[in-house]
């Protein structure tokens, strides 16, 4: 598969791995062609702009033919799917993009990060400071990152650096993606039961974070968060010959609204991250490239100019009293830590915390109970869901006593309409208030950065 001009097909192009993959394709000399039923941005504008969006969504049987030397099946698309069953049916060689990766990655040192959360920011770091020193490496991340144009890369680099998820590979390989990675360095930041369609209960999803522990070859290195009880748990069980690494919260300070690391007594490191996690997240970040022989001196050096992850508490407009972030928090311990990293950075500020449901588990009625308690840190909690959105993932209707019981608030202010929730937005007084938006989804495509200049304006 490392020869070039092969013909490509992808079925179920319009995801974050995916589309970044057919355009590093494209890019490297292949003929990649691809469909989906429904793309969003940026995806789809990505898409777009390297001349590899279709001119209709949906599925053709036509782009399907022998000619092809691979397809690469998304996790969006269905068993049944027809580009699939085609691509079946011709014997045509089908991979899942994880599978893809590492066939195109025998000969370079893995990196893969993986956890409930945390493991965006904590790759974009890597990423970060080994292109701050100039180092070679490849990536494959879900999420935009500054200084990156696009979010995968397969050159012959020596090592490559992956955001491992623990999501099914495809609807043929029901393999977790951060196992079809096969690490030499792995890292672990954290385990919180997620994805309850493909893990129906928390033990199963654990498991996965065992087996991938379990995964790290002699001589290779595994990196857990101490903090976390489970990753803890999987991280200090006895592997002969794997080196064994933990971390915890970086000492910080806050001061003017500026988060400092703190190195001994004196030393004082500027960051433009904030919230305890991320503080974690820069500590599993050093410990992975001090295996990678970056000094501690050398990534304090360079983790200033870190602006951070696309859509992780990314800022999208601010004035004198008031800020508005988004931030792609929707699992219950994502939604927890950005709401409590608002409050620590603006305790004089109060917090409009607006979390839409969007994935299969936080839309699923067993699930819910999950997030109880989940919004306690913000002033006026609000839960926004597309009812259109359950239908299309054929899941039970959900009631606006069913969120207020769930999230153990009877004063969430639950919303249904994209419309609905801007006009109360709009309403209110934005003196001494920062608004967060939470979510996977797009509000109902809700121009979130015309808002805020709307909601500046009124204030």
């Amino acid at each position: 598969m490392n020869n070039t001009n092969l013909n490509i097909h992808f079925i179920a192009i319009g995801g974050s791995l995916m589309h970044s993959l057919a355009i590093a394709l494209k890019h490297a000399g292949h003929n990649i062609s691809g469909s989906d039923d429904q793309i969003y941005d940026p995806s789809k504008s990505n898409l777009e702009k390297h001349g590899l969006l279709s001119a209709h969504e949906g599925w053709d049987t036509g782009r399907i033919h022998d000619g092809l030397d691979a397809v690469i099946l998304g996790m969006h698309a269905r068993k049944d799917n027809p580009e699939l069953q085609k691509a079946v049916e011709l014997g045509l060689k089908i991979y899942s993009a994880p599978e893809f990766i590492n066939n195109q990655s025998q000969d370079k040192q893995r990196i893969v990060i993986g956890g409930s959360h945390g493991k965006s920011t904590i790759t974009a770091i890597i990423m970060h400071v080994l292109k701050f020193f100039g180092r070679e490496f490849d990536f494959a991340l879900g999420a935009q990152v500054e200084g990156f144009e696009n979010m995968v890369k397969i050159t012959d680099a020596p090592m490559i650096i992956i955001e491992g998820d623990e999501y099914l590979s495809s609807p043929l390989d029901d393999t977790p993606k951060f196992l079809n990675y096969k690490h030499h360095i792995g890292l672990i930041s954290g385990i919180s039961w997620d994805h309850i369609n493909a893990f129906p209960s928390e033990e199963e999803y654990v498991k996965q974070f065992e087996l991938f522990a379990d995964a790290t070859p002699k001589g290779g290195t595994l990196i857990y968060c101490e903090e976390d009880p489970m990753a803890s748990v999987i991280g200090l069980k006895d592997r002969p010959d794997v080196h064994r690494f933990d971390y915890k919260t970086h000492p910080f300070v806050i001061e003017d609204g500026i988060t400092y690391l703190l190195d001994g007594e004196e030393e004082r490191i500027p960051i433009k991250l904030f919230g305890r996690h991320n503080l974690q997240n820069i500590s599993g970040a050093m410990k992975v490239l001090y295996r990678l022989n970056i000094s501690k001196g050398d990534f304090y050096l360079a983790i200033q100019s870190f602006t951070g992850t696309s859509n992780r508490l990314e800022l999208v407009n601010s004035s004198a009293s008031a800020s508005f972030f988004k931030d792609y928090a929707h699992s219950p311990s994502k939604v927890l830590a950005s709401t409590l990293a608002m409050k620590e950075q603006y305790p004089d500020r109060e917090l409009v915390a607006c979390l839409e449901l969007h994935t299969f588990s936080s839309l699923n009625l067993d699930f819910l109970p999950k997030y109880k308690d989940g919004l306690r840190y913000a002033n006026y909690p609000v839960v926004y869901f597309n009812p259109k959105t359950i239908e299309h993932k054929r899941l039970a209707p959900l009631t606006e006593d069913d969120i207020k019981k769930s999230f153990g608030s009877p004063n969430i202010r639950v919303f249904t309409s994209s419309s609905d929730l801007k006009s109360w937005l709009l309403s209110q007084d934005w003196n001494h208030k920062n608004l967060m938006f939470m979510s996977s989804g797009t509000f109902g495509d809700l121009d979130i950065g015309e808002l805020a200049n709307e909601l500046l304006n009124e204030s």
